[in-house]
């Protein structure tokens, strides 16, 4: 049975899940959740009865459904093993889960868009106000990752050894969100030529904004490789 992946082509916890799914080279279904048009329709009674939580992405399997990027991208590891996203080593496994939070809990849900909707709609702060709050957290968060992977040994053509994984699958949607804001990203080197690496890849083409089947713009422009 196929799956169904209730996403919206520009969340960033959709895309790490298409990311995922497409690596492994598994079925699914894309069923769009349009964040914004209708008052979002996430926030509607149908989906809320999938999704309490009111979010993309939900991924139902047969009768069951699974909320959270990561904790999809964890239960495809577990009944899929190959490609692994994850290493064999476990003081390794725990490093990449640790980068790939510092993405999905630390960078991602303060400048996420119900995020932003309350800070301008609620607390009435001015447009610039936000993007300089956006800029912030996102600069705050690059410097980290580009500290991170600039030294560790770990560190190959991707985020861990030569082969994608989980760190690359969270990576890539916050870096299309940095370009997409005109964020600076020649500061952050290491993470623009993992990203490159990335995106010469059918998994990270095929999940990207612009191939959505509910897109509605285009690839932010991505700068050459130097």
């Amino acid at each position: 049975m196929t799956s169904k992946l209730y996403s919206f082509w520009r969340s960033s916890a959709a895309f790490r899940v298409r990311i995922a799914l497409n690596l492994k080279a598994m079925d699914y279904e894309i069923i769009p959740v349009h964040l914004g048009k209708n008052g979002g329709d996430q926030l509607g009674e149908e989906y809320g009865k999938k999704n309490p939580n009111h979010l993309v992405p939900l991924l139902e399997d047969g009768e069951k459904s699974i909320h959270q990027s990561l904790a999809i991208i964890e239960y495809l590891e577990e009944i899929q093993s190959e490609p692994p996203l994850l290493p064999t080593i476990a003081i390794d496994r725990a490093w990449v889960r640790s980068v790939a939070m510092d993405i999905a809990s630390d960078i991602h849900p303060i400048n996420n868009l119900r995020v932003l909707r309350y800070l301008i709609k609620k607390l009435g702060i001015s447009s610039e106000a936000k993007d300089e709050w956006y800029g912030h957290w996102i600069k705050v968060g690059l410097e980290s990752l580009e500290k991170q992977l600039s030294i560790d040994s770990r560190v190959g053509k991707f985020a861990y050894g030569d082969q994608p994984g989980l760190i690359d699958v969270c990576l890539v949607p916050q870096l299309f969100n940095a370009l997409s804001a005109k964020v600076d990203v020649k500061p952050y080197p290491t993470l623009m030529r993992i990203f490159h690496e990335c995106i010469t890849l059918p998994a990270f083409i095929d999940a990207s904004w612009e191939k959505q089947l509910d897109a509605e713009g285009l690839n932010p422009a991505v700068p050459p490789q130097k």
